[in-house]
């Protein structure tokens, strides 16, 4: 199976594009997702103190409707709807984990860890829903169910582990 490999050329010939692949991290050759992750990280140090939570929330919100357009036409032209290399989805709901999280370094390390596994392993029933929901919505709202995830996890970690 080929899998179409966007190129920078593509990812510039349309805002929608430049958004969805991240400003260009999700053309990394290995672990587009992650890359998108890792981006999240200087977004937030720049943002993250600036703003109390319900104006982040509202940010990130806009962020989040702003994904699902640039992931929708995004995965349109490229005809894969859910492309590997589109990682905003993983920006947004990094940032949203960030956004509530503790913000000690250690913290965020393992929120990051935490949220990429499971992005990746997708437990139930993030894995059903993305099989069903379609679209730049569907592409983004997997990512923000690994963030709940991460986010529960999290805070039974602080519970447990802090008391």
């Amino acid at each position: 199976m080929i899998i179409f490999r966007p190129t920078a050329r593509f990812v510039f010939t349309h805002p929608a594009h430049f958004v969805a692949f991240g400003f260009g991290a999700g053309l990394s050759p290995f672990a587009p997702g992650t890359a998108g992750t890792l981006l999240a990280l200087p977004i937030w140090w720049l943002i993250g103190g600036a703003y109390e939570l319900p104006v982040l929330l509202g940010i990130l919100a806009f962020l989040f409707v702003v994904g699902v357009w640039a992931c929708d036409i995004t995965g349109r032209h490229l005809g894969i709807g859910d492309h590997g290399g589109m990682c905003w989805d993983e920006v947004v709901a990094f940032l949203l984990i960030l956004a509530i999280a503790p913000q000690a370094p250690w913290w965020q390390a393992a929120a990051f860890f935490l949220f990429r596994a499971f992005d990746v392993v997708k437990p139930p029933p993030i894995r059903q829903l993305e099989r069903r929901m379609k679209g730049g919505f569907g592409v983004m709202f997997d990512d923000i169910l690994a963030a709940g995830y991460t986010l529960l996890v999290l805070a039974l970690a602080k519970r447990l582990l802090l008391p």
